[in-house]
């Protein structure tokens, strides 16, 4: 596997699953590799506890949010409540957003208002975007679409507005976020041996415009399928992606690398900075 830094731009490592060995568990994705985790949020509270990890943990980066699931039970206070928590250090994005129409969790009509105002949100402050998608392709693409779109020109975020994490949704869902500046965030999935479809999209993306995840502590690419994911297993993704692109995993980990910390503004540490320029 490959010895290029590696970054997962989606892992949740909050999450009570880590609680009973998250420094073992910080340990492997050192070990394997990795020089960054994005921990994305999915409330006003969980976002104070991923500021808070972040803060104590040199591996770890934030983003704050409330996640479409969540947008029925924040209270009232939630959206001053993700915009104080942005100006926290380590905060890179706005995340984890977007619409759920799978679980139904929570009203369409509440989930867009949710989805509008965290835009609005991220437009102001200059952070790009995670979002999630799940079973509302259209509605997200239309309403990312009226943001990029609305941003003024110059705009940071025009060019780099986020990324459409776990992807997994149709070939033009891909090709009409892809003309809107947005990466594609590709996780264990990719792995899955009745995985073609997806397989097909991202042979046919351009390695500039992916981001490798693990969502852990879910989807957990294969050998591990059916284990909690974490850190460490997203090389596994890099080296599916690798083998799709014939190229090979150091490759791809270098060029996602790259993209992670063009879209997340991340520091590169002159450790590793080298290893990432051809």
């Amino acid at each position: 596997m490959s010895r290029v830094p590696l970054i997962d731009t989606h892992c949740h490592l909050d999450f009570e699953r880590y609680d009973e060995d998250r420094t073992d568990v910080l340990a492997r994705a050192s070990e394997a590799g990795l020089v960054a985790v994005v921990n994305p949020a999915v409330d006003p509270a969980n976002s104070a506890t991923v500021c808070d990890l972040a803060g104590a943990t040199p591996l770890i980066f934030a983003a704050v949010g409330v996640h479409p699931n969540s947008t029925a039970e924040s209270g009232p206070d939630w959206l001053e409540t993700i915009r104080t928590l942005a100006a926290r250090d380590k905060v890179v994005a706005i995340g984890e957003i977007g619409l759920d129409y799978y679980w139904d969790r929570s009203p369409k009509a509440v989930q867009w208002q949710a989805l509008e105002l965290q835009l609005r949100l991220a437009a102001s402050l200059g952070l790009p975007v995670i979002i999630h998608n799940r079973d509302a392709s259209e509605d997200v693409l239309r309403m990312l679409a009226d943001w990029v779109n609305g941003l003024p020109g110059g705009h940071a975020l025009r060019e780099n507005p986020g990324v459409l994490h776990s992807f997994s949704a149709p070939p033009d869902v891909a090709e009409r976020a892809l003309a809107l500046g947005f990466l594609l965030g590709i996780t264990g999935p990719v792995t899955y041996k009745k995985a073609d479809d997806l397989r097909a999209i991202v042979a046919r993306v351009p390695l500039d415009r992916l981001l490798i995840e693990t969502d852990g502590p879910f989807l957990t690419p294969h050998p591990y399928r059916g284990e909690r994911n974490e850190p460490a297993y997203v090389q596994y993704v890099a080296d599916r992606i690798a083998a799709l692109h014939q190229t090979t995993v150091e490759a791809v980990g270098r060029q996602t690398s790259l993209n992670a910390i063009r879209l997340f503004r991340l520091p590169m540490d002159a450790a590793w900075q080298s290893s990432l320029v051809v």
